[in-house]
Order: C-alpha cells, then structure tokens, then sequence
C-alpha cells in the first residue's frame, strides 16, 4: 500500500488562516427611518437640479459645480446628502434673485421708453437697447433733436429706432483689422 500526502494542509492548521485577525465589524444595518431619509433628500436633491436646470435653461446666472466630494462612488451619509442639499438651495435662491433683479431693470428701462416714446424731450439723448429690456437681437432706442442742432435749439426731438445689427466688414468693402 502506497502513502500518500495531501497536496494541502488542512484547514485547521494551515498557518495563513490561523494568524489572520478578525475581518473589521461592518456598519449596522439601516433603520427605516435613515432609508426614508435618505429617499426624502435624494428626492430633494432632484427637484433643487431640476429647478436649478430651469433657471440654468431661463438665462439665470448659476454658480459652478458642486464641490467635489472624497473620490469613487460610495454611499453618502445623510449629513453629506444634507449638506448638498444646502448647497443646492443657496445656488437656487442666488440664480433666482439674480434672475428677479434683472426683470426689474428690464422692467424699468420698458417704462422709460414708453415715457420716452410719449414724451421725448424729457429724455434727451437717453439710448435703450433691445438687450436692456430683454428682446433679442441688435438695435437701441435713442430720443435725439428732429433737425440736428436746429432741432435741439426749437425743441424738438423725437425718438429714432436703429435699424438693427451693424453688416460685418467684409459687405462693407473694408477689412476687419
């Protein structure tokens, strides 16, 4: 009868397994209340980039990216989620202001041309572009005298509209420097 050996030690006294310590204690298991919480501030989370989105697409001024947070993807903790949360408020609130303060200089300077358009020689020499009160495209308002220097001495002015966007060089026979 032929012995054999075992090609590997058993288990029991293989040395590797032996010295090995106790694998690290893994976090306990959520609760249900962190689950929903974590769904209410990734739901959160969602609508604010949404909404941030809108503004973003409305021509509101937005801030920059989000902080970059420790690398590689990973569960975040709920005071990581809360303090994105936070951050995404403030940038909303910011572009919406933002986008509020320029309709009220729009506004305004709407209501000046109508003035300007009823009486223009209140507002002599006022310009207001078409980007002043938030239409497209080149072209400006201005309240001027009727005939030159003559006109400014006899009062009266009136308002000119220009006709739009300047042609570019080239249609004009000159070279662009």
């Amino acid at each position: 009868m032929i012995e054999t050996t075992p090609a590997y030690p058993p288990l029991a006294t293989s040395p590797d397994l032996l010295s090995l310590e106790t694998p690290p204690a893994l976090p306990p298991l959520e609760t249900g209340s962190d689950v929903a919480a974590r769904q209410a501030l990734r739901d959160q989370i969602a609508r604010l980039d949404a909404e941030l989105s809108e503004l973003a697409a409305s021509g509101a001024p937005v801030a920059g990216a989000l902080r970059r947070r420790r690398g590689g993807p990973r569960i975040l903790a709920i005071e990581e989620l809360e303090g994105m949360r936070d951050e995404l408020v403030e940038r909303a609130a910011g572009a919406r202001r933002a986008l509020g303060e320029r309709g009220a200089a729009q506004e305004l300077k709407r209501r000046t041309l109508e003035e300007m358009a009823l009486d223009p020689g209140q507002h002599r020499f006022v310009r207001i572009s078409r980007e002043e009160i938030g239409e497209p495209g080149c072209g400006a308002w201005h309240a001027r005298p009727r005939f030159g220097l003559l006109g400014m001495l006899m009062n009266w002015w009136r308002v000119k509209i220009s006709s739009g966007c300047p042609l570019p060089a080239r249609r004009l026979g000159r070279c662009a420097p």
